[in-house]
């Protein structure tokens, strides 16, 4: 169908297309490179030298460490023992030299073979512990000790043999006083000299003692209610020898514990800052008396058995008496031991200071 002229829908005059001006393709920029940098280069730094550990010199030992303990005033000690020594073998021979007859003399023998036994133990100890001083390795300590015992030991013998009379009698006292004083050598031996000196101290103290209470018997004896029957006499004298025991254990310890601190003290004033010794030395040292009564008691079995038997073969009254001899000794010993060790014990004890006590802030760990 043909469009009118001046219709709404008469056709426009066909227009020429115009294509889509398509944009100049810009020219891509390329990014400038700018110079090229060179790589960094790591330098090593020198290696350094290894440091040198110098070990610092070794300081020389403070003096006195590493030194055995000797035992203070062991001269001194020698020669009261060496003293004791003669005087319990002078008033055995006195007593023997006095008897009327031979029997009498045996039974006196066997009563005295005790303190002279001890008194050699003792004598034994305490010159050999003035040689041992000397020396301060353990082996040549012990073989000065032992060979000072044996030369004490057979000057007594000998000195028995030649100032008592020739009879089996004298030989078992001069062989037993030989034995013991090898005995008290070898004990010097220790490393410990303080505590063998206190020790031997503390021994002839309490032997002292019992010579002095000797006066006291007597008036104890009343007393404690001796009278004429035979039964009351033994309960007192029972008493009085328990009495006896009893002070000198106390005498012992104390002896013991004084000599062990001026030991102690001694020995910190000459070689400096020294430690205290430990309670083992001083419970030991305050035994120690008893236990040389009780290692008397042993020789006396030992070796003077046969002087023992011939005192008991005497008549019956002599054999319970030294059956009843023998068992108070060892109840002595006993008793020195044991109140001995626990008086040198409490008085070391009472030395000691309270131990600090830490306030709670210190207790308290740091938050």
């Amino acid at each position: 169908m043909s469009k009118q002229p001046g219709s709404s829908t008469a056709a426009e005059p066909d227009q020429p297309e115009v294509a889509p001006a398509e944009a100049a393709e810009q020219p891509s920029v390329a990014p400038a490179e700018g110079p090229e940098q060179p790589a960094a280069v790591l330098v090593e730094a020198p290696e350094q030298p290894a440091a040198v550990v110098v070990d610092a010199p070794e300081q020389p030992a403070a003096d006195g460490a590493g030194r055995a303990p000797v035992a203070p005033g062991a001269l001194v000690l020698a020669l009261m023992a060496v003293g004791w020594l003669a005087a319990m073998l002078w008033s055995t021979r006195a007593a023997i030299s006095s008897a009327a007859a031979g029997v009498t003399a045996i039974s006196l023998s066997a009563y005295a073979l005790p303190g002279v036994i001890t008194a050699a133990l003792v004598a034994g100890a305490a010159v050999a512990l003035a040689v041992a001083n000397r020396f301060q390795r353990a082996t040549l300590r012990f073989l000065a000790a032992v060979g000072t015992g044996l030369l004490v030991g057979l000057a007594a013998a000998v000195a028995i043999n030649l100032t008592y009379a020739d009879n089996a009698t004298t030989n078992t006292i001069a062989g037993t006083t030989a034995a013991a004083a090898i005995i008290g050598g070898a004990l010097a031996g220790a490393r410990n000299a303080p505590v063998v000196g206190g020790l031997a101290a503390a021994t002839l103290a309490a032997q002292l003692f019992v010579v002095l209470f000797s006066r006291a018997r007597d008036p104890l004896s009343d007393l404690f209610g001796a009278g004429e029957s035979q039964q009351s006499m033994l309960d007192a004298a029972k008493w009085v020898s328990r009495t006896e025991s009893l002070l000198a254990g106390l005498v012992a310890g104390l002896v013991a514990f004084g000599y062990l601190t001026w030991a102690r003290r001694r020995a910190a004033r000459r070689d400096g800052a020294v430690g205290q010794p430990r309670w083992p030395a001083y419970l030991l040292a305050g035994a120690g008396p008893g236990l040389l009564l009780l290692l008397t008691e042993v020789i006396i079995r030992i070796g003077g058995r046969g002087l023992l038997d011939l005192a008991a073969a005497l008549s019956e009254a002599d054999e319970v008496a030294q059956t009843a001899l023998g068992t108070s000794r060892v109840d002595n010993g006993i008793w020195v031991l044991f109140v001995g060790a626990l008086t040198a014990l409490i008085a070391f004890g009472r030395t000691l200071g309270p131990r600090p006590v830490m306030d709670d802030d210190e207790e308290e760990p740091a938050g």
